[in-house]
């Protein structure tokens, strides 16, 4: 089964901005839609941002306008841009398909507070 790894995240005051990437092994991200999931703290995983093998993009309300998904098939890599972040945006966030259907990565960590 493939491998994905999640980076970029960080410590970041309220309005503040983060670009998260997640590379894939394989040519995962090629044939597959690509989602942003996140999870707070006694919460429950929830989906983020999600992008068809196409390119098209859908966001949870919470996030439109503030979060940019995109791809580059050629890197195998997706990328979650993260601008005016609020302090309830604060949780582990991972990538998968979107239907999920690999192993969870480790995720990473964004913590918005001042």
């Amino acid at each position: 089964q493939g491998q994905l790894v999640e980076s970029g995240g960080g410590l970041v005051q309220p309005g503040g901005s983060l670009r998260l990437s997640c590379a894939a092994s394989g040519r995962l991200i090629l044939f597959n839609a690509m989602g942003w999931f996140r999870q707070a703290p006694g919460k429950q995983r929830e989906l983020v941002a999600a992008i068809s093998s196409g390119g098209s993009t859908n966001y949870v309300d919470s996030v439109k306008g503030r979060f940019t998904i995109s791809r580059d098939n050629a890197k195998n890599t997706v990328y979650l841009q993260m601008n005016s972040l609020k302090p309830e945006d604060t949780a582990v966030y991972y990538c998968n398909t979107q239907p999920p259907g690999m192993r969870w990565g480790q995720g990473t960590q964004v913590t918005v507070s001042s």
